[in-house]
């Protein structure tokens, strides 16, 4: 069966034979180096999801340029939805992508900061086939207003840590040849341990954004080019293997219920947890 791959550097679409996976090949748009990627693991959670274990790329990969027209876009998008972009957390150096964060600052209609993520969409993600709309995105969370945001506060771990992985999970997919979409778990290593001191949840998962207008997602460039914005929602151990168990409807039916939101609450109770609903 043929797989469906798209260079990483300029977007060229090809279709190559089964026994060509997991190997490098030529670009023939742009002459750069062309990582096909390996075939779908067969592992599978208990709910019938595919469980992929990513390895680090084989091959180099230059950071992509900033495309400063879709930068531009996405700031009249974010001030068009939510509000005027107050500052950007750049990158000084970058590997595969350069990602940059943006910052809403909180008002009284919303009264939290807001954290959306730029560069994710400068390459496409590495989708199976039949996901090819799903190739671009990017990534947003909510902090509380009382969230410190200054260079000084982040050199403290437990205020650092959001934007640390708001950086790395938007890397992840061109440095690992896969990709984010909704629904998908990245837990924080195997076991997963807690993000930091300050909370004991220890896995990410991509969910659709609610503190935002229903029009926000997604961000239509072009006919063959429209950018997805995920939530970033961080979950407990027991509420993650919850997802594996009976699926990303399961327990996005329990966060819903308890109003749980992209809005940061490192204490919140955990979903998963016997009391907390019948299972």
């Amino acid at each position: 069966m043929p797989i469906t791959v798209a260079c990483a550097q300029c977007g060229q679409k090809y279709r190559v034979k089964e026994h060509l996976a997991g190997k490098t090949a030529k670009c023939k748009s742009c002459g750069q180096p062309m990582h096909i990627p390996a075939l779908a693991s067969e592992e599978r959670s208990p709910a019938g999801t595919p469980i992929y274990r990513h390895k680090e790329r084989t091959t180099d990969l230059a950071a992509s340029e900033t495309d400063e027209q879709l930068l531009e876009r996405l700031g009249e998008h974010l001030a068009a939805h939510i509000g005027e972009v107050k500052m950007v957390f750049h990158e000084i150096i970058s590997e595969v992508v350069h990602v940059d964060v943006h910052w809403i600052e909180p008002t009284p209609e919303r009264d939290f900061h807001t954290l959306v993520t730029s560069g994710m969409s400068d390459r496409p993600m590495t989708v199976p086939d039949g996901a090819e709309e799903y190739q671009y995105a990017e990534l947003l969370i909510a902090l509380p207003s009382s969230w410190p945001l200054t260079q000084e506060a982040f050199e403290d771990e437990d205020n650092y840590w959001p934007v640390r992985w708001l950086k790395m999970l938007a890397r992840m997919p061109h440095e690992y040849n896969t990709w984010l979409g909704m629904g998908h778990t990245v837990p924080n290593g195997d076991p997963p341990e807690p993000f930091a001191g300050n909370t004991k949840m220890c896995c990410w998962m991509m969910g659709p954004p609610v503190l935002v207008p229903e029009d926000f997602s997604p961000l239509v460039i072009g006919p063959e080019k429209q950018i997805h914005f995920y939530s970033m929602l961080p979950l407990y151990r027991e509420e993650m293997d919850l997802k594996l168990r009976k699926g990303f409807e399961a327990i996005m039916e329990r966060l819903g219920e308890a109003e749980v939101t992209e809005l940061l609450d490192v204490g919140r109770k955990n979903v998963a947890k016997k009391g907390f609903w019948p299972f």
